[in-house]
């Protein structure tokens, strides 16, 4: 074992065990010997398997709804986990989160006779949410002091929690319920005392913090921070513990943070293209607030998307890659770009079969001021003389991107189906997407669905100017925010779709959940027009064409309350629709469920398209 000792949570508690392991089916003595392994040695599935020996319980919750070290925020801002060990091991940090007063949705149960009800937590926007502590055990002590948070108001966010490489301190992004101000504070680790903040953020549309802050390896005083708040892209940032920060990716794309050396810092970007991945490293300057900057050092070239895995020591990485036309690749290679290992050339999943052609390419946004990515797959022996039906597939919303420079595009085998039935499928990040920068994410600002839609349908348009592409027989399906594209979609423009599926669809942003809704659309309260605008409620009477809404019954993200006010409001208005509910799945549909819906929703356009 690294440490001392390890920190888990098992039923809203915290346990500190001395001798660990990161495998959970070995379980340790005191000493780090193997007491016993699970025979067939597959890794634990529950919290209730997580045994250690002599554990502590270090704190318990008191009452209902008081939750220690677990994941907050409904896991927003980045965050993950609920505890933070300190680097020499004898400290952790962890999260109290106090859901007293959020909203109990109930979520109906059929496993038993009778059907029991499942009371989930659920702060709706502009409703309680939850009000979080963040606190500090000693293992040497016994004792827990909590930091001492007075920014903004009791349902503030704190979030990108970290510590100083010495211990001694922890640093946290605080921001409040608005997510219009951020301040990024440091506290005493023992005893919880306000040192300074060290940085502060502000924006009228929204900050979203996700990162913490990395220390430079060997100093306690300079560390990197990422923000897309101040120069309009997510760059990379020098700053030290006084509050003074320079710019140190000076790219106009957003980048990602890997890690450093003490030397160089290691990152990936979009500033090849918006659809590649790249990694890159550039060289702290000695006098890291003064002297200029060297070029980054481009260390991949082949063209495409690179997920990289760096070296715990930065001297190597993992490069697994591919693009449009050429199947994932993975090699090693040296930080210093003198070496590069093939480590492994995967064959084309697809051959034997029948494929149609993958083409990515650009569009103009609505308002002109952005080339949008569209990935379009032709059917299976197209011939330009014919016309074709067309399936849009819609995401649309905020931290996705569904076209890449990778394998096909990135498509989903779904698509390539559908292609193979003589469909032409249409895919395209719209404003509001990701990897495009500030500019490009924040159009979407109090209006969720607007730009997305006009966007949308102003890509839709030149693909149907082609004679190819039949104009009366057009369908759109998506999931999720998807599905809230979908419906939009076929309420606003009615006369340009023939059918859709929308999967889990938003309906109302007054009924999802406050981190997520806010932060895009602000209050009811604040936002009534923009409200007004996108709810979908008002727009079931326009719903002209068949519409299959498929829905989780126990979705914990996008609640029941959506889909079935969308029904009865289409019940009211003596409009027909088609709904389809999976009686026991949540929001992302798995396992035979997921067959039944796939087959269901390809059924949907064969008969209706």
């Amino acid at each position: 074992p690294a440490h001392e000792g390890a920190a888990f949570t098992m039923e809203e508690a915290i346990y500190y065990g001395k001798g660990y392991s990161r495998a959970p089916y070995y379980h340790f003595g005191p000493d780090g010997s193997v007491l016993d392994k699970r025979a067939s040695g597959e890794e634990a599935q529950s919290a209730q398997e997580l045994r250690f020996a002599d554990s502590l319980k270090v704190w318990n919750a008191a009452e209902e709804g008081i939750v220690y070290g677990e994941s907050v925020s409904r896991n927003e801002f980045g965050i993950e986990e609920g505890v933070f060990p300190s680097p020499d091991g004898k400290r952790f940090a962890f999260y109290r989160k106090d859901e007293r007063d959020v909203t109990l949705f109930p979520l109906l149960d059929i496993g038993s006779r009778t059907g029991t009800l499942r009371l989930e937590r659920y702060p709706m926007n502009g409703m309680a949410s939850e009000k979080l502590s963040l606190g500090v055990w000693d293992s040497e002590s016994g004792k827990t002091v909590y930091m001492q948070i007075n920014d903004f108001d009791s349902e503030r966010y704190i979030t990108c929690v970290s510590w100083s490489p010495d211990s001694r301190d922890i640093y946290a992004q605080i921001l409040d319920r608005s997510q219009h101000h951020l301040r990024l504070n440091r506290y005493r680790a023992s005893d919880g005392r306000f040192v300074r903040t060290i940085l502060s953020e502000d924006n009228p549309a929204w900050v979203e913090p996700e990162d913490p802050i990395h220390f430079v390896e060997g100093r306690n005083d300079l560390f990197i921070y990422r923000t897309d708040n101040r120069d309009g892209y997510r760059s990379l940032y020098l700053a030290d513990t006084l509050g003074r920060i320079r710019r140190f990716t000076m790219s106009a794309a957003d980048v990602s943070y890997l890690g450093n050396d003490g030397r160089y810092i290691y990152y990936t970007s979009a500033e090849i293209s918006p659809v590649e991945n790249h990694l890159f490293r550039n060289e702290i300057p000695r006098r890291w607030y003064k002297d200029r900057y060297k070029k980054p050092f481009r260390l991949t070239w082949a063209r495409g998307w690179h997920n990289v895995e760096l070296s715990p020591d930065c001297s190597r990485f993992l490069d697994r890659w591919s693009n449009t036309s050429t199947p994932v690749k993975v090699a090693l290679g040296s930080c210093d770009g003198k070496s590069r290992e093939i480590l492994y050339e995967g064959p084309d999943p697809l051959e034997g079969y029948a494929a149609g052609k993958v083409e990515v390419g650009t569009v103009p946004s609505a308002d002109g001021a952005f080339q949008n990515y569209y990935r379009l797959i032709y059917p299976v022996g197209f011939d330009p003389a014919k016309k074709y039906p067309v399936i849009v597939y819609v995401y649309g919303g905020p931290h996705s991107q569904l076209v890449r420079d990778s394998w096909l595009g990135s498509i989903r085998m779904w698509e390539m189906l559908m292609a193979q039935k003589g469909y032409i499928v249409y895919v395209q990040d719209n404003r509001g997407t990701t990897n495009r920068g500030a500019a490009f994410e924040k159009a979407i600002n109090r209006a969720c669905g607007v730009a997305e839609m006009e966007d949308q349908v102003a890509g839709l348009k030149r693909l149907l100017a082609n004679s190819w592409a039949d104009e009366t027989r057009v369908g759109v399906h998506g999931w999720s925010y998807g599905g809230f594209m979908t419906i939009s979609l076929m309420t606003n423009y009615p006369e340009l779709f023939r059918c859709g599926v929308a999967g889990g669809p938003v309906i109302d942003w007054k009924w999802y959940e406050v981190m997520y809704g806010e932060r895009y659309m602000d209050t009811p309260e604040t936002n009534p027009e923009g409200f007004a605008r996108t709810s979908l409620i008002e727009k079931a009477g326009k719903l002209s064409a068949p519409l299959l809404i498929c829905q989780g019954a126990v979705d914990k993200t996008v609640v029941w309350e959506h889909s079935l006010s969308f029904v009865q409001e289409c019940i009211d208005k003596g409009i027909q629709l088609d709904y389809f509910p999976y009686p026991v799945a949540e929001h992302n549909v798995f396992g035979r469920n997921r067959i039944h819906l796939m087959d269901k929703v390809t059924a949907y356009f064969e008969a209706n398209l």
